[in-house]
């Protein structure tokens, strides 16, 4: 009998071994985890004990790697003071230690169709250094004061004890916040927790309008998620934005962005996450024109997030590829070390400035790195590391994310290729998500999955919708061909 989920495994494998990543740990890793038997139990007097307030996080339906939790206080003045709590990775993973060593090779957990690659063991991610529910874990605290138009007004961090009394799911309570189905089994458990994430919820969508009225993108991507029973691949099932998902992001920006103001304020040089204004903006005029899009000149998100909110109105079928194409035109992220004094770099896509990587040091290497540069500056030690190894590192960072994004893309079509395979000859609906004079590429709607248009691609263009039929698959290398019929 057939084993997808065996078979998407291997491939995960050699695509990690083959864009240099590291799939085991060694055996000093292993034996240095062997050694770590509990959680950090560091205690002093500048570790806060906040383990009373309602802590709870708000996660995949799978997720056990659990990095932050969150908690908001309202104000007499309508202003409210968001929490975020940090998990304290760095208690446990010390600075040139093997486990270290292989998470700062690797920079990233990787997760694939086939198999996920933690940045750091199970033992440690998905338990000992993961905010689970139930459990006193040690965290670096975000605390920001949000104003009722959604700017901020203050920001401090500090460390502290906090304690999980919730471990919900993005679907479900954004189910319960619209109004579309009952409240998760945790707001039943714990008294107040209710009220909390509506307040949660309330301040997150102060915090998104501020920053699109600013000019952040309206992007929406399409990437699919495998579905298996047992060990046979069925679906690949779209993930939805929702507005929990859309509160923890609106949570971890402000993290990230207090983050910064927190480092530069100690005169401390660090990583942070920019997207450049786009140097290919012609194009990006050109392609919006073809819509009626009017953009000026010059770079400018707003125009950009104008643009992107009338082409979703108009066609939200399509929008999916006209965002993709968009974001292929402006480039990629990348970290980069900051030692100004002075206004921080942007990042074009979400109309932020100064923003860095925090929140997430059980699954990502450069958070990690701030974490560290956060607990020396409030324990008011030694930098950990020197500007030109930061330096280093980040280049190091962005490459590796880059190479990352291209095994999990990898893995995706190679799943696509895997549920297509016994539909060889059938037709389908489809729209060009992207046409140049190489290749054009259609996406077909159900299931989701693109592939490569080798006949009849003449005179298409983003947008357009065709037919036609699948014609070859390729498992191992991802390759999926149609050709056009109804012509």
């Amino acid at each position: 009998m057939a084993n997808h989920r065996a078979d998407l495994r291997g491939i995960a494998r050699r695509v990690m071994i083959e864009r240099g990543f590291l799939p085991d740990f060694s055996s000093e890793a292993m034996a240095e985890l062997a050694r770590i038997e509990t959680a950090a139990t560091e205690w002093d007097s500048n570790i806060r004990d906040l383990t009373g307030l309602l802590w709870a996080s708000i996660d995949n339906d799978d997720s056990q790697d659990l990095d932050q939790l969150t908690v908001a206080e309202s104000h007499p003045d309508r202003s409210v003071s968001i929490l975020v709590a940090i998990a304290d990775v760095d208690a446990l993973v010390m600075k040139e230690s093997a486990l270290d060593t292989h998470a700062k090779h690797n920079t990233t957990s990787v997760y694939t169709a086939g198999d996920m690659f933690p940045m750091l063991p199970e033992k440690l991610s998905t338990d000992l250094t993961s905010l689970h529910e139930g459990q006193d874990r040690l965290a670096i605290v975000v605390e920001i004061e949000i104003a009722e138009d959604g700017a901020v007004l203050s920001s401090t961090l500090f460390r502290a004890l906090v304690h999980n009394h919730a471990k919900l799911a993005y679907n479900s309570v954004a189910a319960w916040l619209a109004g579309e189905a009952g409240a998760p089994e945790w707001l039943d458990v714990v008294p107040g927790l209710d009220a909390q994430l509506r307040l949660q919820d309330q301040v997150a969508q102060r915090l998104k309008a501020r920053r699109h009225e600013q000019g952040a993108l309206s992007l929406e991507t399409i990437e699919p998620k495998v579905v298996f029973n047992g060990e046979m691949l069925t679906d690949l099932r779209v993930e939805q934005k929702n507005c929990a998902k859309e509160l923890i992001e609106e949570f971890m920006i402000a993290a990230n962005q207090a983050t910064v103001s927190y480092l530069k304020g100690k005169g401390i040089s660090s990583f942070h996450r920019i997207l450049h204004s786009p140097e290919r903006w012609q194009r990006i005029r050109e392609f919006a024109a073809r819509w009626n899009g009017h953009l000026p000149q010059e770079p400018n998100a707003r125009a950009l997030e104008s643009f992107l909110v009338t082409r979703r109105k108009a066609d939200p079928l399509t929008f999916p590829d006209v965002s993709l194409a968009i974001v292929k035109l402006i480039g990629r992220g990348e970290y980069v070390l900051d030692q100004s004094t002075g206004v921080s770099p942007e990042h074009f896509g979400l109309a932020v400035k100064g923003y860095t990587h925090s929140t997430a040091p059980n699954r990502r290497f450069p958070d990690l790195i701030t974490q560290r540069l956060i607990k020396a500056a409030l324990a008011g030690a030694a930098t950990p590391y020197r500007p030109e190894e930061l330096k280093s590192l980040a280049d190091h960072c962005t490459e590796q994310e880059h190479n990352a994004e291209k095994v999990e893309r990898q893995l995706r079509k190679s799943a696509a290729a895997l549920l297509l395979e016994s539909r060889i000859g059938q037709r389908f609906d489809a729209i060009v998500t992207g046409a140049s004079d190489r290749s054009t590429w259609v996406r077909i709607l159900e299931p989701p999955v693109e592939g490569r248009l080798v006949t009849g691609e003449r005179g298409l263009d983003v947008g357009d919708k065709v037919w036609v039929e699948l014609l070859s698959t390729d498992i191992e290398r991802g390759f999926i061909d149609f050709v056009r019929v109804g012509l």
